[in-house]
């Protein structure tokens, strides 16, 4: 999508500076809103006196929300300036001052740049207008790129310890435009987040109007794949939202959790090291420090065919490297005695320290032990269904308590888990900790028994082997004047896309991902459903209009509408269908919408990646040349080459 502008000038025809009329309409219309669209953004004029209502409230969202603020200061107009103000005191940048020709500048803003537009005749002069378009578009493009931490506003600047407040808390609970777009995406986004579907994500993060909403969107898709431990293309996604904000304090803290499961753990901690130093006293920073170093203690010691014995004697060799874990922990949970986590985390690892023969201070366990019961059970009385509480709770209990007691915590920690796979999963890795290190072992044996026997129970995450993407050319319409995909060629590219499905390996445990067009798609998904692959329809359309469009518009529409729903009948998950789960395409314009085609494109290619890039596997049948429309096959190979070079190119000028 592109970025918002926000325009604040006076509008109509009003006597200017010296007494000569000045149209601003003709100001914007030839001069301010060309260049900003020339720059790449969508444009929103403050029409406060053309509209009836109580136009205030889009205005205040536009002024917090929108990138760039350009404000015309020809005329010392009240509204203008009053909105110039509101837009210093809620954003320390993104603003572009501009003005015609007036004798004197106003004082607050006398050293300010602005920008000077030429005027013949009270609109914009003809004979200077390209080249003041031209120094409109370049600054609104150099605004947008600049430095994050960047002063613009005469309030920040002046107020250095002065910090932006977070967007979301402002925004006004009454109706209004950008309200009903946030929460019409929000709702969208937080059901993908709920389903684990990170492509759905991304493509709604692709469709976001204003920066903020990008930060937010790029943070939960990262989430979504750091739950499905596919950290590389997460890392991607946080690192996405910090060249927007580099400030941006969960980005960094989730790249700082991305880095260190990828085993980057010098880069881990030097990112945590910077975050302690900006945040001394959040809590959330130490435990996310204590987690990089735990996890670096982890893997100093840990081996895949070593005995728990082995193991153990290993693990006492690091001690140096536990007490490094241990001292984050300790010291979030001082600064938030509530931080159950925190807690204990820190209780755990001291305890280990002593079983693996350690010095430890036989108080400071005493305060953890009644430091972690009294959050854990008051975060329960705060809320009865917080499955982390419980599982802090009786992790206490296994490391203090008889071994019934640890049995009856379990029991009620896993009923709380409402069969949440990931859940059990974080729950099961410390006690396999706890278990190869012999600590208690009669009382992590039966936490773990219990445990496993809930992930048993649970349906665990369809993890698939290698991800077939595929894109191709529909059968030949009878009106096609120059032959794409004649049908008599049918068979040639049944067997090419069977070949190279061989050739790749494709078989039971692998997922296929395509719409399903007559032609190349439907062959494609026949040969997929042959080899055992689970199969995930994904169209750009309501069903109906999608067969209508898409499958029927061949001489043998009838035979390719029986082929699909042959295959659709035989789907272990129904069709998605994107209008459905993702809404309707983003406006690109007053009466225009993007295409369903090409976004559709994307959802087929962001699904694939958030499996993990290295699983990708792209098949195209394809002429290397354009399409009838937008969204065809070649968008499709521009887009995957341009992340990922596993193509599989069946060119259909050599095949036939």
């Amino acid at each position: 999508m592109k970025p918002h502008a926000f325009v604040a000038m006076p509008f109509g025809t009003k006597p200017g500076p010296d007494g000569q009329p000045i149209d601003f309409n003709r100001v914007y219309d030839d001069y301010i809103a060309p260049a900003l669209a020339d720059a790449g953004f969508e444009v929103i004029r403050a029409d406060r006196e053309q509209r009836a209502g109580d136009i205030r409230t889009d205005m205040f969202q536009e002024l917090l929300m929108s990138d760039l603020v350009v404000a015309d200061l020809t005329l010392d107009n009240p509204n203008v300036w009053y909105e110039l103000g509101v837009r210093h005191a809620l954003r320390k940048r993104g603003v572009i001052l501009v003005q015609g020709p007036r004798p004197t500048q106003p004082f607050d803003l006398y050293t300010d740049r602005k920008l000077h537009y030429a005027l013949q005749d009270g609109a914009p002069d003809g004979a200077r207008l390209e080249d003041d378009r031209k120094a409109l578009a370049a600054m609104a493009r150099a605004t947008l790129a600049e430095w994050v931490d960047e002063r613009v506003s005469p309030v920040y600047s002046l107020l250095p310890n002065l910090r932006e407040p977070d967007w979301k808390t402002l925004l006004l609970t009454q109706a209004n435009a950008f309200n009903a777009a946030y929460r019409e995406w929000a709702s969208r986004t937080e059901i993908a987040r709920q389903k684990l579907r990170p492509g759905d994500i991304l493509v709604l993060a692709d469709e976001t109007p204003t920066r903020a909403l990008r930060i937010e969107a790029k943070i939960t898709a990262g989430e979504a794949l750091l739950k499905l431990r596919h950290y590389d293309f997460a890392l991607e996604q946080f690192e996405a939202a910090l060249e927007l904000d580099p400030s941006c304090k969960r980005a960094r803290e989730k790249k700082a959790v991305c880095l260190g499961r990828l085993g980057r753990y010098e880069e881990a901690r030097e990112w945590v090291r910077r975050l302690t130093e900006d945040y001394p006293v959040d809590p959330e920073v130490w435990a996310l420090l204590g987690r990089v170093e735990k996890d670096n203690w982890i893997r100093r010691w840990r081996r895949e065919s070593a005995s728990s014995a082995e193991l153990r004697a290993a693990a006492s060799g690091e001690d140096a490297a536990l007490a490094e874990a241990i001292e984050p922990y300790h010291k979030a949970f001082i600064a938030d005695p509530s931080h159950h986590y925190s807690g204990i985390n820190a209780l755990t690892l001291a305890l280990l320290r002593r079983h693996l023969g350690g010095k430890t201070s036989a108080t400071v366990i005493d305060n953890l032990i009644g430091g972690v019961l009294w959050a854990a059970l008051t975060a329960q009385e705060r809320d009865r269904k917080d499955y982390w509480a419980r599982a802090s709770y009786a992790e206490l209990c296994l490391l203090v308590n008889p071994l019934d007691a640890v049995r009856e915590e379990y029991g009620a920690t896993v009923a709380a888990a409402n069969r949440d796979w990931f859940a059990l999963d974080s729950s099961r890795q410390t006690l396999a900790l706890l278990r190869d290190l012999e600590f208690r072992p009669a009382e992590t044996a039966a936490a773990l028994d219990i445990v496993d026997r809930e992930i048993a129970r649970s349906t665990p995450p369809f993890e698939p082997r290698q991800v077939f993407l595929f894109s191709g050319h529909m059968i030949d319409d009878p009106q096609r004047p120059v032959p794409r995909f004649p049908a008599d060629k049918e068979g040639i590219a049944a067997q090419k896309i069977a070949a190279a499905l061989d050739a790749l390996g494709a078989g039971p445990g692998d997922l296929a991902l395509t719409q399903g067009a007559s032609g190349g798609d439907t062959l494609f998904l026949e040969a997929c459903q042959a080899r055992g692959l689970r199969l995930h329809l994904m169209l750009p359309l309501e069903e109906p209009e999608f067969i209508d469009r898409s499958v029927m518009p061949s001489a043998d529409g009838q035979k390719w509408r029986d082929r699909y729903y042959a295959i659709r009948t035989a789907l272990k998950d129904p069709p998605r269908i994107m209008p459905a789960e993702l809404g309707p395409p983003p406006k690109i314009g007053p009466d225009r919408r993007a295409s369903p085609f090409e976004r559709c494109n994307l959802w087929l290619l962001y699904t694939a990646l958030a499996w993990g890039v290295d699983k990708v596997r792209f098949i195209c049948l394809w002429n290397g040349e354009g399409g009838d429309g937008p969204g065809g096959t070649a968008h499709m190979h521009r887009e995957v080459k341009r992340r990922t070079g596993r193509v599989t190119w069946l060119d259909t000028r050599t095949l036939w």
